[in-house]
C-alpha cells in the first residue's frame, strides 16, 4: 500500500453530546466545527469490560460504546459501522489505561483505519500497530482527509521508530514474527555489554534480555523498537481466547509454543461473573463463561500452568493445589525475581517491578507473538527517577503518595507517559514490599511504561518470608551513580496527608482535608491487585477492629466489600485473626479475585447516584459501575465505610471517639 484512500466518514470524539450525536444523524463536521476534543479516552470507554467477553469480529459491533462526553453515553451499538466512519480524531492521551487490545481491534473491526490524537498511551498505540491499525498525531491531516486526498504511508509513519514503521509495512506483527523471529529467542543469552557509561537497572535487565535481529539496533537509544526474552509471560481470561484465535487463525493447529513452561495463565476475572452488576445486567454471563471455556481449551491443548478460579465456598487445602488470586500479586507471591523480565497482557503487571525486575503489560498480539517466538516487542523508554524523600506520616501510605503523584502538574501534563519510573529515596527504602508494589503497580495510571524499585534487605527478607527462597542480590543489580534520567522529580513526603482523587481520572486528587463538604458513601470496597495485598488488610484491620471494639458497624444504606487478592493473603487474615473484626462491623468479604475494579464482581455500582470510595487504581467513567467512584487509601476506605462519608482514620478517631466518650460520660 503506497498510499490511504480514506472512503468513510471522520468521527470527532467531542467533549459535547450534541456534537457527537450530529455527527451520528450524518453530519459531516470539520475540526473547527467540532469544538473542544475530549482528552483522556480510556480503553474502558472505547471498549468497556463487558465487551471484552466477545474476541472476534462480534467486537465490530462495540467500539466507543462506553464514550462519555457530557455525562451522557451518545454512541450506541453498531453506530461506527452504520455511520460509515473510517478515521476518529480525539484529544491529548488518547487510549490511557488497560492495555486491552480489544479496543484497536473493535475499532479496526467496525471500518475505522486511522486514529488521529494528540498523544496516544503506549500500550494502546503498540496495540494498534500489531493488528495494523494506522495511527497519528498529525491534525493537520483531517482538512486533507476531508478534501479527499489520498495520503502517502510513508508520512502517516513519519515520526514512529523503524520496528513500529516495518511492523505496519508487513500487516501486523504476527506476520513480522514469522518472517524475522522465529527461533531467535532460543539463542544464548547476550554478553552483557562492556560500556562506560552508567546505566540504570532497568537498562541493565533490558541489555541481559535484549534479542538480536537484523531489523532492531544493535546499540539501542530511547525510542528504538528492540525484542526482549521474557523469564515469565502471563496471561488471564479476557485476553486467551482471543490470542488462541488469532495464532490458530494465523498459523493452524497445533501450535509449536516456544517454552511452555514459562508460560502462566490465569483465572482471575470472572469468580464472581454470576453476581457481577454489570455482566447480569448485559445478559452476558453465558459470554464470559465460554470465553473461560476458550482459556481452558487453550490451556489443556498446550499443557499450561494454570491457576484456576476459587468459588466462595472453597476452604484451602493442605496441598496448596488451589493456590489462586490476581494474577499480579500471584506473579510477585511465586514466580517474579530481582534481575527478571515479566511480560502480562495487563496494565498492571509493572506489580512486579517493586521486586527489582522490568515487568511491563502488553497487548494480546504482543503475547500471541510470544506465544510462539519467544521475542517481545518494546519500544526502549527512557527513565524519570523518583526520589520520595522525607517520612511518611502514620496513617499515610503508598497509595496516597501515588494519589499525590498523579495530581501533579506534571504528570497530568504527560511527563510520565511511556517512561519507567524508578522509586527511591528514604521513604521507599522504609516501605514494605507490598507497599512498593502499589508504586510500581499504579505506574499505569501515571502514564508509564513500568515502575522498579531496586532489590534491597527488604527484598531478600519478602522472598524468605513469602516464598521461602534465598535469594542473594547481586553487584550489578542497582542504578548506577551517573545514569542518564529524563528528569528527576522529587517529593518531600513529610508534609503528605491522606489523599482521594476526585471520580472520573486517578488524576484528580487532592488532599482530603480539602474536600469543601462532606461526601456520602453508599459502597465500600476494599481489594484488587493495587490493596488486597497482606499490608492492605493490616490497615483494614487496624481501622475496622478499632471501630468493633466500641461497638461501631456499617451504617445502614453503606455496604463494605473487602477482597483478599490471592489465597495466600486469605490465609494470612484467618491466621491473623483478622475475620472477626471484618464480621462484627458487617463487612462482606469477597474470595481472592478481580471484582469491583473492573466491573467483574459485587462491589460495583448500580445506579449513577450511587457514591463508592474504593482502594482500585482506576475511577474511569463506567469502570466500577454507573456511580462516582472516589480513590483512596486502605485505611480511608475503611474509616469511611464506618463513618458513611469520606473521612480518614484519624479523623474517624477524633470525631466518633470524641462523640463515643461524651455518651460514656453521660451515661
Amino acid at each position: 500500500m503506497d498510499r490511504l484512500q480514506i472512503d468513510g466518514r471522520i468521527l470527532f470524539l467531542a467533549d459535547c453530546a450534541q456534537t457527537i450525536e450530529r455527527q451520528l444523524r450524518g453530519e459531516a463536521l470539520t475540526l473547527e466545527q467540532a469544538g473542544a476534543l475530549r482528552d483522556d479516552v480510556s480503553t474502558d470507554e472505547i471498549t468497556p469490560v463487558p465487551i471484552l467477553t466477545h474476541f472476534d469480529d462480534k467486537l465490530g459491533r462495540y467500539p466507543y460504546t462506553g464514550f462519555r462526553a457530557g455525562g451522557a453515553q451518545p454512541i450506541g451499538v453498531d453506530a461506527i459501522r452504520q455511520g460509515g466512519f473510517a478515521v476518529t480524531v480525539a484529544g491529548n492521551r488518547y487510549g490511557k489505561g488497560s492495555s486491552r487490545e480489544h479496543s484497536p481491534a473493535a475499532e479496526k473491526l467496525a471500518g475505522i483505519r486511522l486514529v488521529i490524537a494528540r498523544s496516544f498511551e503506549r500500550i494502546y498505540r503498540q496495540n494498534a500497530d500489531n493488528i495494523g491499525l494506522l495511527t497519528s498525531t498529525d491534525l493537520g491531516l483531517i482538512p486533507r482527509l476531508l478534501a479527499g486526498e489520498a495520503i502517502a504511508f510513508e508520512e502517516l509513519l513519519a515520526g514512529r521508530d523503524a520496528l513500529a514503521a516495518q511492523i505496519l509495512r508487513e500487516g501486523g506483527l504476527l506476520r513480522f514474527g514469522q518472517r524475522h523471529l522465529r527461533g531467535l529467542a532460543a539463542d544464548p543469552a547476550p554478553e552483557v555489554p562492556v560500556t562506560d557509561r552508567p546505566r540504570t537497572l532497568f537498562e541493565k535487565i533490558v541489555a541481559r534480555h535484549v534479542i538480536a535481529t537484523a531489523v532492531t539496533p544493535a546499540d539501542p537509544a530511547p525510542g528504538d523498537g528492540i525484542f526482549v526474552r521474557a523469564d515469565w509471560r502471563f496471561i488471564h481470561e479476557y485476553y486467551t481466547g482471543m490470542a488462541a484465535h488469532m495464532l490458530h487463525a494465523a498459523l493452524g493447529r497445533p501450535l509449536a509454543l516456544h517454552e511452555p513452561e514459562r508460560v502462566v495463565v490465569f483465572e482471575d476475572h470472572t469468580s464472581y461473573v454470576e453476581q457481577s452488576p454489570a455482566h447480569l445486567r448485559g445478559g452476558l454471563v453465558q459470554n464470559v463463561v465460554r470465553m473461560r471455556d476458550a482459556q481452558r481449551r487453550f490451556v489443556a491443548d498446550y499443557a499450561l500452568r494454570v491457576h484456576r478460579t476459587l468459588t466462595e465456598d472453597e476452604a484451602p487445602r493442605d496441598d496448596g493445589s488451589n493456590v489462586a488470586g490476581i494474577s499480579h500479586a500471584m506473579m510477585a507471591e511465586h514466580y517474579a525475581l530481582p534481575g527478571q523480565l515479566v511480560v502480562g497482557t495487563d496494565s498492571h503487571t509493572p506489580h512486579s517491578g517493586a521486586l527489582g525486575c522490568v515487568a511491563f503489560g502488553v497487548g494480546t498480539t504482543d503475547m500471541a507473538n510470544a506465544f510462539v517466538t519467544g521475542a517481545v516487542r518494546m519500544t526502549l523508554p527512557a527513565s524519570l527517577r523518583i526520589v520520595l524523600d522525607g517520612a511518611l506520616a502514620p496513617g499515610v501510605t503508598a497509595k496516597d503518595v501515588v494519589l499525590h503523584l498523579l495530581a501533579l502538574p506534571a504528570i497530568r501534563g504527560g511527563a510520565g507517559v511511556g517512561k519507567v519510573f524508578e522509586f527511591t529515596g528514604p521513604v521507599v527504602s522504609s516501605l514494605s514490599t507490598d507497599e512498593r508494589a502499589t508504586l510500581t503497580n499504579m505506574c499505569a495510571e501515571l502514564g508509564g511504561f513500568t515502575g522498579i524499585v531496586a532489590p534491597d534487605e527488604e527484598t531478600v527478607r519478602f522472598l524468605k518470608a513469602r516464598r521461602g527462597v534465598d535469594f542473594t542480590i547481586e553487584p550489578w543489580m542497582r542504578s548506577d551513580e551517573g545514569a542518564d534520567y529524563a528528569a528527576t522529580i522529587e517529593v518531600d513526603c513529610s508534609g503528605l496527608a491522606p489523599m482521594v482523587a476526585r471520580p472520573g481520572d486517578p488524576g484528580n486528587g487532592l488532599a482530603l482535608s480539602e474536600l469543601n463538604e462532606p461526601v456520602r458513601v453508599d459502597i465500600a470496597y476494599g481489594g484488587s491487585c493495587t490493596a488486597g495485598k497482606r499490608e492492605d488488610f493490616d490497615h483494614y484491620h487496624a481501622v475496622l477492629r478499632w471501630a468493633a471494639d466500641r461497638g461501631l458497624r456499617v451504617p445502614a444504606g453503606v455496604t463494605l466489600y473487602l477482597q483478599f487478592g490471592t489465597t495466600a493473603v486469605r490465609d494470612y487474615c484467618i491466621a491473623q485473626g483478622y475475620l472477626d473484626a471484618f464480621d462484627a462491623v458487617g463487612a462482606t468479604i469477597l474470595q481472592p479475585s478481580c471484582g469491583a475494579c473492573a466491573n467483574c464482581g459485587p462491589g460495583s455500582s448500580t445506579a449513577a447516584e450511587q457514591v463508592t470510595v474504593s482502594s482500585i487504581n482506576r475511577n474511569f467513567p463506567g469502570r466500577s459501575g454507573p456511580g462516582q467512584v472516589w480513590l483512596a487509601s486502605p485505611p480511608t476506605v475503611a474509616a469511611s465505610a464506618i463513618a458513611g462519608r469520606l473521612l480518614s482514620f484519624d479523623d474517624l478517631r477524633a470525631q466518633l471517639g470524641e462523640r463515643l466518650g461524651e455518651q460514656a460520660r453521660t451515661a
